[in-house]
């Protein structure tokens, strides 16, 4: 948001208020600059929709400064959620299994979205209940810390499930 800074604001009458807080009535908008300049600092208009306009006293490149930090803080602080992806195959032993069992517990922590799916190749086809029982299996496994988006979808050679992680308490 871009405000009008001294000579910008053309505003026949502005609602003054101080760089403390306080009011300091309705004046033309060349006395508030003189107020402004008086003090060494900016006038802004801060809120252009009222009657009339309100203009602050302020040091404006302060002011920009301090607005530039906290954004820069809060993009720092925000988590973008990806979806990893888990692929195994209809016939995986037990010891695969717990090892992509706990890769998927570990993306589910850090807050990313897990799709996992089964490839069904050649004549694995004809045993799609193989691999719908695996993922159904893998979601119970992982129900304590996320929640089944989308249940078992068979599409094309591939079936897959969604989850996503449960909000913390």
């Amino acid at each position: 948001m871009t405000h009008e800074i001294n000579e910008e604001i053309t505003d026949p009458q502005v609602r003054l208020i101080g760089e403390d807080g306080t009011q300091l009535g309705i004046m033309s908008s060349e006395e508030a600059l003189k107020v402004a300049e008086g003090k060494g600092l900016d006038l802004v208009k801060i809120s252009p929709n009222a009657t009339p306009p309100v203009c602050r006293v302020m040091d404006y490149g302060k002011y920009r400064f301090e607005q530039a930090k906290r954004e820069k803080e809060a993009r720092r602080n925000q988590h973008i959620i990806e979806i990893k992806e888990i692929r195994m195959s209809p016939g995986i032993a037990d010891n695969d299994f717990n090892v992509k069992l706990k890769n998927g517990q570990k993306f589910l922590k850090d807050g990313d979205r897990l799709k996992v799916s089964v490839r069904f190749r050649g004549r694995e086809m004809a045993h799609t209940s193989i691999g719908e029982d695996l993922l159904n299996r893998y979601a119970a496994e992982c129900a304590e810390m996320a929640n089944l988006d989308k249940a078992p979808k068979l599409e094309g050679r591939n079936m897959s499930i969604f989850l996503s992680p449960k909000p913390n308490k």
